[in-house]
């Protein structure tokens, strides 16, 4: 099988947003990286093209996604004090939703690097 190559892909697991990284893929699998950290390779290289999982889950039970967002609904509003953390392999745009969540329901923001 021929691979595909990307060039200047991006990395946005760590926050660092490396862009001149390289991609060999078979169709379905990121099968090598060029120019990527050890994070950065063993993140693309566990993204598939294929569909692992379904598209919501609620008590480990496969869901529709208006359901999933229903129960997740549910449970912030009982929250007493919400957390939302990680948001370091999501976009900008994505981690400012999750501030205006956070600020919404009255909740807390935090993130791996924490620790």
């Amino acid at each position: 099988m021929e691979l595909s190559i990307t060039k200047n892909a991006t990395c946005t697991f760590c926050g660092c947003v490396c862009d001149d990284i390289e991609l060999h893929a078979d169709g379905e699998r990121i099968v090598e990286t060029k120019r990527a950290c050890i994070l950065g390779e063993a993140w693309f290289k566990n993204h598939t093209a294929e569909r692992l999982y379904p598209d919501a889950l609620i008590d480990g039970q496969p869901a529709t996604l208006d359901d999933a967002v229903e129960a997740a609904a549910e449970y912030l509003y009982n929250a007493h004090l919400p957390l939302v953390y990680g948001l370091s392999n999501v976009t900008c745009e994505a981690q400012r939703e999750a501030v205006a969540l956070a600020e919404l329901i009255g909740g807390v923001v935090d993130s791996h690097t924490s620790l």
